[in-house]
């Protein structure tokens, strides 16, 4: 009998303390439960199921930093009902909340490895906490290089964290956005394009991958021409996920649940699915 441990399928309310807009339609969340509590802990790359009261529930990414016990960050985008009641929501109004659930990042497990974090569009905010641990930690890693892209400078996330991150001397980041008017002053094209810029021992570099899923592919075939292994490189695929627990199979993907065995995938164990849209 589990009778004293936590329904996973119970939401938890929690409340909305900030909210701040990223861009036109991205909005990114501070909570804390209702409860006052602030022993809740998380993974890089690990996500929660949020429940809108009245519009249904979505799996988002947390996105904010592990160390904070007490906070709960979620980077959300109006793209359908759920995600645009989330988005509306006020400081001081409640939403419900179940997780963490989800595989994350092998952020402990690489120690004395570079570490390359490739980020497009929305894609930023899973990868987030990862890049949080590493900077708390940076004296156990090698080169940590930042690749991020976005279609216009418009959408990139975390603009002032991002000056922050650049003005560090023991960081290396890269922006690129796909088009820009004259005025813009960094890079122009896709976030491949900027890899062999970066700083990185093949044999002993670790990719955390996140994006669109056509640059997710291409990133990949890229970074395997730059020497990686499928077994250096980690993707996050987020599908379909309903329960966040394996027991409603919306998120079956060949022979993974991508909730409980995923979102993130060591390239090699899924790469023979990576590419079949249709499972």
């Amino acid at each position: 009998m589990t009778a004293n441990l936590p329904d996973p399928m119970l939401p938890t309310p929690f409340v909305v303390q900030k909210v701040k807009r990223e861009t036109s339609d991205t909005y990114t969340l501070d909570l804390t439960r209702a409860d006052g509590a602030t022993n809740f802990t998380f993974a890089p790359g690990q996500f929660n199921m949020l429940y809108a009261f009245g519009a249904g529930e979505v799996p988002i990414s947390i996105s904010g930093d592990p160390a904070r016990t007490g906070t709960l960050v979620h980077t959300v985008r109006d793209v359908g009902n759920v995600t645009r009641a989330i988005c509306r929501l006020k400081r001081g109004e409640v939403l419900g909340v179940r997780g963490p659930f989800g595989v994350p990042w092998p952020v402990d497990r690489v120690a004395g490895e570079d570490v390359l974090i490739i980020a497009g569009g929305l894609g930023l905010a899973p990868l987030r906490p990862a890049l949080y641990h590493l900077l708390q930690h940076r004296g156990e890693f090698g080169n940590i290089e930042v690749i991020y892209g976005a279609r216009t400078p418009k959408d990139l996330l975390y603009l002032k964290e991002l000056e922050v991150w650049r003005g560090r001397f023991d960081l290396r980041v890269h922006i690129t956005v796909d088009s820009a008017a004259d005025d813009w002053r960094s890079n122009v094209g896709v976030v491949t394009k900027i890899i062999a810029r970066a700083r990185f021992d093949p044999p002993s570099t670790v990719a955390l991958i996140c994006g669109p899923g056509v640059m997710m592919r291409f990133t990949v075939l890229e970074l395997m021409n730059h020497g990686l292994q499928p077994s250096q490189i980690y993707v996050s695929m987020e599908r379909n996920m309903k329960c966040g627990i394996g027991l409603c199979g919306h998120c079956q993907w060949g022979p993974f649940f991508v909730c409980k065995d995923g979102p993130v995938f060591r390239y090699d164990r899924i790469k023979d699915w990576f590419d079949r849209r249709e499972v």
